[in-house]
């Protein structure tokens, strides 16, 4: 059972996810350096972020509110429901014989950079479940 301390923690925990989706993204291209007319993907995550935290925080933008005037229409998706990061192809560099386009440089440079923001979200937890904690601990002891 998860309990949100604060409103950005759930941000960041949302944030955590999307970083391991990333890392297992990068971890599979690397895998596959060796596969024949594999190409990179990557994971662009930055947008469903965003909305995530629009949501958490309560900021939401003025939206246009769609009518369905016949039962005959197609019900309207809920977009919020459907948010997932997006996977593309990282292309840009050149193929070797075999077809293939994986970077080792670019995928361990994409990696370090992925585990360094991991490492500083878990920090950011971390710390901000700290801060309640002493708060909980210093109660307790004033009673």
């Amino acid at each position: 059972m998860s309990m949100d301390i604060s409103a950005t923690h759930a941000l960041a925990a949302k944030a955590l996810d999307y970083r391991a989706v990333r890392q297992d993204v990068i971890s599979s291209n690397i895998a596959n350096a060796d596969t024949p007319f594999y190409r990179p993907r990557d994971v662009r995550f930055e947008d469903a972020l965003a909305t995530e935290k629009a949501k958490v925080l309560n900021q939401n933008s003025p939206k246009l509110q769609m009518a369905q005037t016949s039962s005959a229409h197609l019900a309207l998706q809920d977009e919020q429901s459907s948010l997932k990061a997006k996977t593309f192809f990282r292309d840009g560099h050149m193929a070797r014989n075999d077809g293939n386009s994986v970077d080792l440089d670019v995928e361990t440079t994409e990696m370090s950079k992925n585990s360094v923001m991991f490492n500083a979200l878990v920090n950011a937890i971390k710390k901000d479940t700290g801060i309640y904690r002493s708060v909980i601990d210093a109660s307790s002891k004033i009673s």
